[in-house]
């Protein structure tokens, strides 16, 4: 009888643990200079001219690796931190411009341009095609016969064939 006793008491104690049970979070390695860089890389040093932020020499710059590596360390996501950095100092410093308002002129108008100059192209081979085509259809003029210019010109050909 002890013995059950003790045993339903420790079933009881874990059971009671059970349902008072929080899941822990572990504390996450701090990230290393590899995967804050691998994320730098892709933002611009607000401060430097096109200088990428994991490469910036200055002090400014090595304070917003830190933020990197602190906001990794909070769970931010890459695009979470991304954002941040763009809300921040502006959407120059991220490496690729967002798809959305007058960014969007990026990528449609370099479309538009070659469609442009390919019609522009056909319209010219065109127009050239078809002077060529009307130049060897056309007829030359008669020349009358008593013409004082051809007459001279026939005499000076003839002249110049005789030995």
């Amino acid at each position: 009888m002890r013995r059950s006793s003790l045993l339903l008491i420790g079933l009881l104690i874990i059971l009671t643990g059970l349902m008072i049970h929080q899941p822990v979070k572990a504390q996450q390695p701090t990230p290393s200079d590899d995967d804050v860089n691998e994320l730098a890389r892709q933002l611009y040093c607000p401060v430097c001219e096109n200088t990428p932020l994991d490469v910036c020499p200055t002090k400014a710059c090595a304070q917003w690796r830190e933020m990197i590596r602190e906001k990794i360390m909070l769970g931010w996501s890459e695009d979470e931190i991304k954002k941040y950095f763009a809300e921040q100092y502006g959407e120059q410093v991220l490496s690729s411009p967002s798809i959305n308002g007058p960014n969007r002129m990026i990528y449609v108008v370099p479309f538009l341009l070659f469609i442009a100059g390919g019609v522009f192209s056909v319209m010219y081979i065109r127009s050239l095609l078809k002077r060529t085509s009307l130049a060897g259809v056309a007829k030359p003029q008669e020349l009358p016969d008593n013409d004082p210019y051809l007459a001279r010109v026939e005499e000076e050909l003839t002249d110049q064939r005789k030995p």
